[in-house]
């Protein structure tokens, strides 16, 4: 026998980016409750929209699975005395499992008799067990930020104002804060504000509808994709495609009605991002594009209600976006006025952060690290990202990035084209940011790349410097994105580049702003940064030990990693591995560190000794010409040769010998073995 539970918390209007995970943390709550109370229950789902949010589980059973316990308990040895009687030990033991002593049993184990108590759960009904448990799945809801309201000591994404909770049928008793659970939801805000009965999902999803909300989520977002097009079709375009921006505004909405608007043709004179970002970001509006892909002068909002006259709204939502428009306008005009070089000087006045100086300084600092990059990797660039670097953030100080901080980088890029800065300056500025998120657009060239890399790094080893480090769940510079972004654009140009070696120079640079020793901030930003690359190639589907053997056999270049773990990995998925892996383990833990001596053939006692030196010399030098030339796969595959000498030497004498002589001898033999891989990967780390 099982029913339909039906959970709905009504609410003040929950921010867009709050709802989505508060519906996967309302079902992994409510599941693991259900699962921890030993309840069986069907399928899941859960709706939201700004004011609610609800889940509904089929086939909750009626009562929970019965249970067989078996405790065990105290030695018998503890839980009497001499006489027999029963200690503290077993009476403890009995009352907190409800029972009499006599009512333990004992059984024998390999450590000794001990008492231990069988029984059976029956189980209680789940409607006697919800009001418990539902209230606990509400409260523990996660929010990045969370209010009190009233005088109540709870808290939640924002303030409650009904929650709906039946049980076959049947409403579920419980309070929280100032409310009482019930059985009464409620309709639109504006457009059906009274309150509707609910049975279970499908009245309630119907009643909704009646009341002009549409709970799922899902289907509300198709809706909008499905009706913007429509309008955009009406208006002679088409919509630009961004699909965070329907996923938010489907979170912003319970009744949806897309309506289409306009703006003046001169506003189009503006920069295409910063007509984008207007729309975009300040009003929600999704942009038109033309057939060629050019932006048409309109827009198509979504209404949450459904007024009379849709004309009075758009010409509503026409008049704000005018007056930013022609905001937008005006700093446009007035910032070309100032040429960006000259706006350096003003970045003296900026605080970068306060303990690592003004964007200034910052600037000059990575204006060094990328013209030293310039200098290694493509000379042929060096001017260009000198100048772009000297440019980079200037357009910070200008009136457009003061109104719009989302447009730093793409108004550096537009004023210095204006300008008539050399292209791939111009761009450079703008791909200085660049990525912006994991897996974003990376930066088109080398000029772009050398900036970005500099800036991030000095960004991560200032951070540090002066105790800024990310903990478990905070991170408000941002250093693990940056750290993932560098990694990325030297793996994606390829960029033969020591990481070690440019956390040093940014190290240096930093000179006096730091308050801890050099070294140490050197030390923990290389870790940083390694850590970074561990969980970028984990999550590539790299093996967990193949990735760490790579990066603590050696951690220099990020490509060179990068190339070792495709080779130890494509050698890992051999047959053979487990044998191999198993050969060269023992010969790491046997020789703990290494003997750094010459291995002497004269004092050789047995046939595999002699026959594992030869193979070693007929590899060595085949294995170092392969490494050099980055060819790891065919350097593993050589050493791969060994294993049966390997194993015919375990398997022939004693490494530790008696004699001294002879087992040093051995030592350095296995040691000279080790160090072909040695640079590779750390075989100790491959899983067993």
């Amino acid at each position: 026998m099982s029913a339909e539970l039906f959970l709905e918390i009504g609410t003040e209007e929950i921010p867009a980016g709050f709802i989505r995970p508060a519906m996967k943390d309302l079902e992994r709550l409510l599941r693991r409750e259900l699962e921890t109370a030993r309840i069986p229950f069907g399928t899941i789902r859960t709706f939201a929209t700004p004011r609610r949010l609800a889940i509904s589980v089929a086939d909750v059973a009626l009562v929970q699975q019965r249970q067989e316990l078996t405790v065990a308990g105290p030695s018998v040895k503890v839980a009497y005395d001499a006489d027999g009687n029963p200690t503290k030990a077993a009476q403890g033991f009995a009352r907190s499992n409800g029972v009499d002593v006599s009512a333990l049993s004992t059984v024998e184990t390999d450590k000794g008799t001990y008492l231990y108590l069988s029984r059976v759960d029956e189980g209680r009904p789940t409607a006697d067990l919800l009001p418990e448990m539902l209230p606990q799945v509400i409260s523990s809801i996660p929010f990045k930020k969370s209010m009190r309201w009233m005088d109540l000591d709870i808290r939640f994404a924002r303030p409650m104002h009904w929650i709906v909770a039946v049980y076959d049928g049947i409403v579920v008793p419980f309070s929280f804060g100032n409310l009482q659970s019930g059985n009464l939801s409620c309709g639109h805000r504006f457009m059906a504000p009274g309150a509707f009965a609910v049975k279970g999902v499908d009245s309630y999803l119907a009643e909704a509808e009646r009341h002009f909300v549409m709970p799922d989520l899902q289907q509300r977002r198709e809706i909008i994709a499905r009706e913007i097009e429509r309008v955009a079709h009406a208006a002679g375009g088409e919509i630009n495609p961004d699909e965070e921006l329907l996923d938010e505004v489907a979170c912003l909405i319970e009744d949806p009605t897309p309506l289409c608007g306009s703006f003046e043709e001169k506003y189009l004179e503006l920069p295409r991002e910063l007509l984008i970002t207007s729309m975009r970001e300040h009003q929600r509006y999704f942009t038109l594009v033309g057939k060629d892909g050019s932006l048409l002068p309109r827009f198509v909002t979504v209404s949450n209600t459904r007024a009379e006259d849709l004309s009075v709204v758009a010409r509503g939502n026409e008049r704000v976006l005018r007056a930013r428009l022609s905001d937008a306008m005006f700093f446009w005009n007035e910032d070309r006025k100032v040429k960006l070089e000259t706006r350096l000087e003003a970045l003296k006045n900026v605080v970068y952060q306060a303990k690592l100086g003004t964007s200034y300084e910052k600037v000059m600092r990575f204006r060094a690290l990328a013209g030293g990059l310039a200098e290694r990797l493509d000379p042929s660039v060096a001017a260009l990202t000198d100048r772009t670097a000297l440019l980079a953030k200037c357009d910070l100080v200008t009136g457009m990035v003061c109104e719009f901080p989302e447009l730093q980088g793409v108004m550096g890029r537009e004023y210095a084209r204006l300008e008539g800065e050399d292209p791939r300056v111009a761009r450079g500025i703008h791909e200085h940011y660049l990525p912006v998120q994991a897996g974003g657009e990376l930066p088109s060239d080398n000029v772009g790349a050398f900036v970005s890399i500099a800036d991030k790094i000095d960004t991560i080893c200032g951070c540090f410097g002066v105790g800024l480090i990310p903990t478990g769940t905070a991170d408000p510079y941002a250093l693990r994105r940056s750290a993932i972004g560098i990694l990325n654009i030297i793996l994606d140009r390829g960029y033969p580049l020591s990481i070690p070696g440019l956390v040093g120079e940014a190290v240096t640079l930093l000179g006096e702003k730091l308050n801890r020793p050099a070294a140490e901030v050197a030390a923990e930003v290389v870790e940083f940064i390694r850590l970074r690359l561990v969980n970028m190639l984990t999550g590539q589907k790299y093996p967990q030990d193949v990735v760490d053997a790579v990066l603590a056999a050696s951690f220099e270049d990020a490509g060179d990693a990068l190339e070792r773990v495709k080779a130890l990995a494509e050698l890992k998925g051999r047959t053979d591995f487990e044998p191999l892996a198993v050969a060269f383990k023992r010969v790491v833990n046997i020789i703990k560190g290494g003997v750094e001596a010459t291995v002497d053939p004269a004092r050789f006692e047995a046939p595999c000794e002699g026959a594992l030196f030869g193979a070693l010399q007929k590899v060595q030098g085949e294995v170092a010409a392969l490494v050099q030339s980055g060819d790891y796969g065919a350097a593993l595959r050589t050493i791969a040769t060994l294993r049966t000498p390997v194993d015919d030497f375990f398997e022939g004498v004693m490494v530790m010998a008696k004699d001294e002589g002879v087992r040093s001898n051995r030592l350095a033999l296995l040691t000279a073995v080790a160090r072909l891989f040695e640079g590779i990967a750390d075989f100790s780390r491959i899983a067993d």
